[in-house]
């Protein structure tokens, strides 16, 4: 018995170690400068995370700051006949407010969050179906919550209108090496974990993307090009009716080497985040340059423009803000230059215009230019 027992013991703890094996950590710690010359460092509309007073993350103008830290926790899928794996992705400190762990809608998001906690799974049916069970980041955008992804450091316009996170399935499936699908179910288009829809218990939210993908033996410098279309639809605070978001977005290599160009667009319709009640809609559209000039240096060069019902952007009752059409614009260009291995360092000049009234500096001005320094340290 003694001897059945130590076996078994030693067994189990193979078997933990081999997982343990195959797990990996990783993650990063974001910081930053920022800088809104000859303004004053009130709330810039349509920013996420850097944009003043009143805006996710807090006030970060004028002055040096820790964004975020991040730690992930994973174990892949395997290539055994049933594999499995999950992942785990923390946020530590201010940027954590865009992801509201607690299902209390009311309850204030504070410095720490979980970004995704899922249990991976494969089923080996055709190419292979890949899930995903529970709380997971959307499945749309051009731009990501991890801004050391993205070609420059302050986010786009797009990013805003979209959906954060969804606790839900989510099933991915590879039709062929220019056809990929994505699609699943979520209990609400909101970022709140657990929170379920107030109507009936079958009301959830539905993702779904497809991905083209341009054969590169067939098309010259334009293989490799792909076009991914997405929707999400379902309850988000909206008592009424539901909040569609619609996304198309585009990569396209150029014959010049090291040239690439990415279009996205974005639609939210009947949104909660709008003073506009159920009528509420914004858009946003962005187009991207990125010009590798060297092996270390890129430059990176996004033009966006939004538009939406009053509130989508900054409150109607906004001091010294008469047009409540939420029309703006922004042009940034950013600079990274890889000189320490694992740091991601960038240095970035945006200008932002608001079409339909003075929206900065409390009313008083229709442009504001920010400069920026961003170093991301990756482990």
């Amino acid at each position: 018995m003694s001897l059945a027992t130590a076996a078994q013991a030693e067994e189990k703890a193979s078997a933990l170690l081999t997982d343990l094996g195959t797990t990996t950590i990783s993650g990063y710690i974001d910081t930053s400068a920022i800088w809104a010359p000859g303004t004053g460092n009130g709330y810039i509309p349509g920013r996420v995370f850097d944009g003043g007073e009143g805006n996710f993350g807090g006030n970060k103008l004028d002055g040096f700051n820790l964004n975020v830290v991040k730690l992930s926790i994973a174990r892949p899928i395997g290539e055994e006949s049933w594999p499995a794996g999950y992942g785990v992705d923390l946020l530590f400190g201010p940027d954590a407010y865009l992801y509201n762990t607690s299902a209390n809608a009311l309850e204030t998001p504070g410095d720490f969050s979980i970004q995704q906690a899922y249990v991976a799974l494969r089923a080996p049916v055709g190419r292979g179906v890949d899930f995903k069970l529970g709380t997971l980041n959307t499945i749309i955008g051009y731009e990501v919550f991890d801004s050391g992804s993205n070609p420059n450091y302050s986010r786009s316009f797009g990013l805003l209108l979209e959906p954060t996170q969804h606790t839900g399935l989510i099933a991915s499936y590879a039709v062929s090496d220019s056809v990929a699908l994505s699609g699943g179910v979520a209990n609400t288009h909101l970022a709140y974990i657990n929170l379920r829809s107030p109507r009936a218990e079958s009301a959830k939210t539905y993702l779904g993307t497809v991905t083209l993908t341009a054969p590169r033996e067939r098309l010259g410098f334009l293989g490799g090009a792909t076009l991914t279309l997405g929707a999400v639809n379902g309850f988000s605070g909206n008592a009424g009716k539901n909040t569609t978001s619609l996304y198309a977005g585009a990569a396209l290599p150029a014959p010049i080497t090291g040239l690439t160009f990415g279009a996205a667009f974005d639609y939210r319709a009947d949104g909660a985040n709008s003073l506009a009640g159920a009528d509420n809609w914004a858009y946003a559209a962005a187009i991207y340059a990125s010009m590798q000039t060297t092996a270390k240096l890129k430059f990176n060069l996004r033009a966006d423009y939004t538009s939406g019902s009053d509130g989508t952007f900054y409150d109607a009752g906004k001091a010294g803000v008469s047009d409540q059409g939420n029309e703006l614009g922004a042009l940034t260009l950013t600079a990274d230059y890889s000189l320490w291995a694992n740091v991601v360092t960038r240095l970035e000049t945006r200008w932002d215009h608001s079409f339909s009234s003075d929206a900065y500096d409390n009313g008083s001005e229709a442009d504001v230019v920010t400069l920026a320094a961003n170093m991301i340290y990756k482990f």
